[in-house]
């Protein structure tokens, strides 16, 4: 006997960057309004979606895992099938098919909309795949395998999927805001563009409405993210500048809106009329994620990162002049070919002089396809994990001073949730972003609501946390 959709029960796995998470809400939201049940315990599914990431060899593994460990549930009689997407899916669509035989369907990241199609076919048993890593090799897998469907589909232009709607797995208290699709920048180290396709921004009406939508769900920070966010708009504004300054206006507008925070400020597009509608902003939050990756000049050049040593202090102490109350987050890369003792001691010293607040510091990491991977003079991993060392060491003490400075000072503090014991709220201020900063830990003499705002005074500091409680 046939079952309805609505009897169907479909579960999501999202892992990886913000980015990624948006995808993933799209999809959701494209199974609920075709009717499909939406199960947040995979145990209870029919259908179990793992939306992958494919960046650096610690993110694949962690997909391959996850795959693993869903894949389980076949073993039960509930679960159904097990569909893969986003980049891993993009990058490795005919190794995933033909290694993993737990895996029934794969969908890269030009597949979305086409998220219950694919649910569908499962269900009838049949394999899927909607990728194009290698078109000619799996068009021989299909023929192998008649149960393999073979879908072409790469092209992603018009971002449409992106406007349809979607099904927010964050807090109430913040929402990300996609602005764009893609990445033009062809930084040796990096396979986002060969997966994720050319740079294409979302136009700026839709991203307005979107936001609009958020604010009447009773979300109160907007995250706006994208692989470069500062190149929001070049590619479709009149004059090829960027339009990140009009949209923070735009969003300044919306009324319910409490906080707007910006992620990968890409140092080289920082205007001075980005400055400019940031330090306006009434709602722009004073904090700078950055992305800088290394500071010695050689290092970047061959990173074909654009800017220079010169450039990225420069920008740094524009940013603390405009606004004086900045945090400023950046993530580096030690290890990388060629990196001389000379350029890690660069970095030691910049992280010492500019005591930047928060820094993620990541080894190289050799990815296949990359022109960095080809490059002569690949450090050892020891040497890596060492040089991971030292930076860390300095950082953490850095961390540390910082937050102890804020004992005793008083914040906004929106509440995302209640520890696991019970006896704390959780919550951030402008100065901490979802997942990649610390949290506050407060106690509260109000009952708190997720997306509320209170006035939170600091009394104890770790390298990453705060406590404190509400006045």
């Amino acid at each position: 006997m046939t079952r309805k959709i609505s009897e169907i029960s479909v579960g999501m796995v999202s892992l990886g960057c913000a980015k990624n998470q948006v995808d993933a809400e799209v999809m959701l939201f494209e199974l609920r309004e075709a009717g499909y049940v939406l199960s947040p315990d995979p145990a209870e599914a029919d259908v179990i979606c793992i939306n992958t990431c494919g960046f650096i060899d610690s993110a694949k593994q962690e997909a391959i895992d996850a795959i693993l460990e869903m894949a389980e549930y076949k073993n039960t009689a509930h679960c159904k099938g097990i569909i893969v997407t986003g980049c891993l899916a993009e990058r490795y669509a005919k190794d995933i098919i033909r290694q993993l035989p737990e895996v029934d369907a794969v969908i890269g990241v030009s597949g979305y909309d086409r998220i219950c199609e694919a649910v569908e076919a499962v269900l009838k048993g049949e394999k899927v795949v909607l990728a194009d890593p290698d078109s000619k090799r799996i068009r021989a897998l299909a023929e192998k395998s008649p149960s393999l469907k073979y879908f072409y589909n790469i092209s992603d232009e018009s971002l449409e999927y992106l406007n349809i709607g979607r099904v927010l797995t964050t807090p109430k208290s913040y929402a990300y805001l996609k602005v764009a699709e893609g990445c033009d920048n062809k930084c040796t180290y990096c396979a986002i563009p060969g997966i994720r396709g050319p740079f294409r921004s979302r136009a700026i009406d839709d991203l307005v409405k979107e936001a609009r939508g958020f604010a009447t769900m009773g979300v109160k920070e907007i995250i706006v993210v994208a692989q470069d966010t500062t190149r929001y708009g070049i590619d479709i504004s009149e004059d090829g500048n960027s339009l990140l300054p009009e949209l923070i206006k735009k969003l300044d507008e919306i009324d319910e809106i409490e906080r707007i925070r910006l992620l990968y400020l890409y140092p080289d597009e920082v205007t001075e009329q980005l400055l400019c509608a940031m330090k306006n902003s009434k709602k722009m939050a004073h904090y700078i994620d950055i992305p800088l990756q290394h500071i010695s000049d050689d290092v970047l050049e061959r990173m074909n990162r654009r800017g220079s040593e010169e450039l990225i202090c420069n920008v740094i102490k524009k940013f603390r002049e405009v606004m004086p109350d900045c945090v400023i987050r950046t993530s580096l890369i030690t290890g990388f070919p060629g990196e001389t003792e000379d350029d890690h001691l660069k970095m030691k010293e910049f992280l010492s002089s500019y005591r930047l607040d928060r820094v993620g510091i990541f080894t190289y990491s050799k990815e296949e396809g990359t022109a960095a991977a080809e490059m002569p003079g690949q450090i050892r991993k020891t040497e890596k994990e060492r040089r991971y060392r030292e930076l860390m060491l300095i950082q953490q003490k850095i961390s540390l001073e910082k937050n102890r400075e804020r004992v005793g000072k008083e914040y906004d503090v929106i509440v995302d949730g209640v520890s696991e014991d019970g006896l704390f709220y959780i919550g951030r201020s402008y100065g901490e972003a979802p997942d990649s900063d610390g949290l506050i830990y407060f106690v509260a003499k109000d009952e708190l609501e997720l997306g509320d705002i209170v006035r939170v005074k600091i009394l104890v500091a770790d390298e990453y946390d705060l406590t404190g409680e509400q006045v």
